[in-house]
């Protein structure tokens, strides 16, 4: 009775505490501790100095409720995940939190004028913009991330969906200790490792990091010109085009295909003009805009505002690989600088859980329909598919994941 009793306290105890977002009070876990250890090889290839990986190792513990991992033993279930993935278009794409940080970045932009102007110069991209991936990703700074980075980026590599996505990152940020751009304590991130007012991976920190402050240390923590600079040189990295818009809203043509807005299908502006398309408030393209190539990217199926997007999209979304955190980033640039919202209102429609998601993405596979990744997400190509297989059976044709269509699905191929 005794034992059992005991067996239950801990259990309550290790509860208790994913609970409330960190590691069990409890002793080291000798599996992360043994992972841990191998990776010293791999740290002294990075230049990493034995001092720094035992100081930095010898401490940490897994942080087993964040979302993202694969704990034996612990059922299935949809994990809050990041708002992108889960939100619908019009929840996600507030308009009061969009009207509030433009008022918010329009006086930054007159605050932060001289720097900004260095940025557009160096660069090549609009000042706007920059305030506008500040603002989504630590509204502006006043967002302080709530994870130790190091455990938060050690816990996914170690037992994360996505381990070889993050190992690379945990050694980078221990690289980051030890070259003295950052304390451990002081490493701050989300619950993947994005750290910095930008957000930024361990090794984008390597590639794009600037001090353009002239302080001697690119602080993307603490100086707005380092950090903003910083997330300037990374879109620069990626391939923005200078004088080039990020999308356009556009009324679509009565009888649109929904099946045709996914990446691969691609028009010069000029040629989706001719078609029907026209820019929402009137704005007109450059001519050198009109032979650039656009895909049509409608986020609620058609239920909502319709777009045509242009490379310099896919390098905001090269930051952050979700059409959602683009659209928010590229609506609050425009906002700020033109002063405009959305033309078209976003319509009500609602979100399937991941699972519900991810079956109906394989069962898409089965039939033929979707060659892309089952991740549980409504990207473009999913919704391009789950169009393609409306059209075959005859049902409304909206690109939009439902349950009706979901249960159609199982009708037609068997319960799961």
């Amino acid at each position: 009775m005794m034992l059992a009793k005991t067996v239950f306290l801990t259990a309550c105890l290790l509860l208790a505490a994913m609970t409330q977002g960190g590691p069990a009070a409890a002793a080291p876990d000798p599996a992360f501790t043994a992972w841990l250890a191998q990776l010293w090889p791999e740290a002294q290839k990075m230049g990493i100095s034995r001092r720094t990986f035992d100081g930095v190792t010898r401490t940490l513990e897994p942080n087993l409720a964040l979302p993202d991992l694969i704990i034996p033993g612990r059922p299935e279930h949809d994990e809050p995940g990041q708002p992108e993935f889960v939100r619908t278009p019009a929840d996600y794409l507030g308009e009061k939190s969009l009207a509030r940080l433009a008022a918010d970045g329009r006086a930054l932009a007159e605050q932060h004028a001289r720097v900004l102007a260095t940025i557009e110069k160096q660069f090549g991209v609009p000042a706007t913009m920059v305030l506008a991936i500040w603002g989504r990703e630590t509204d502006f700074g006043r967002y302080q991330v709530q994870h130790n980075g190091l455990t938060a980026l050690a816990t996914q590599a170690w037992t994360g969906r996505r381990k070889e996505q993050f190992l690379p990152e945990f050694l980078y940020a221990l690289k980051m200790v030890d070259d003295g751009h950052i304390k451990p304590a002081d490493f701050r991130a989300s619950w993947a490792g994005a750290t910095g007012m930008t957000q930024f991976m361990p090794s984008e920190y390597y590639k794009y990091a600037v001090d353009l402050d002239g302080d001697g240390r690119a602080n993307i923590w603490g100086s707005v010109p380092d950090a903003l600079g910083s997330a300037a040189k990374q879109l620069a990295g990626k391939g923005w085009q200078n004088g080039k818009r990020w999308a356009y809203e556009v009324r679509v043509p009565e009888a649109v295909d929904c099946t045709i807005a996914e990446p691969d299908h691609t028009m010069t502006l000029s040629e989706w003009l001719k078609r029907g398309y026209e820019p929402a408030f009137g704005r007109q393209p450059t001519r050198s805009e009109m032979a650039d190539e656009y895909s049509l990217l409608l986020p609620a199926g058609s239920y909502g505002p319709a777009f045509l997007i242009s490379k310099n999209y896919f390098v905001i979304k090269d930051y952050n690989f979700s059409d959602l955190y683009v659209l928010f980033v590229g609506s609050l640039h425009d906002r700020m600088k033109e002063g405009h919202g959305f033309e078209t209102k976003w319509g009500k429609v609602s979100q399937l859980h991941t699972r519900e998601l991810q079956e109906m993405q394989v069962r898409l596979t089965e039939l033929g329909f979707y060659r892309d990744k089952v991740d549980g997400k409504a990207g473009m190509k999913t919704r391009s598919a789950l169009g393609a297989y409306q059209k075959k059976h005859n049902l409304k044709l909206d690109c939009w994941p439902t349950m009706a269509v979901l249960s159609h699905m199982r009708r037609k191929i068997g319960q799961r």
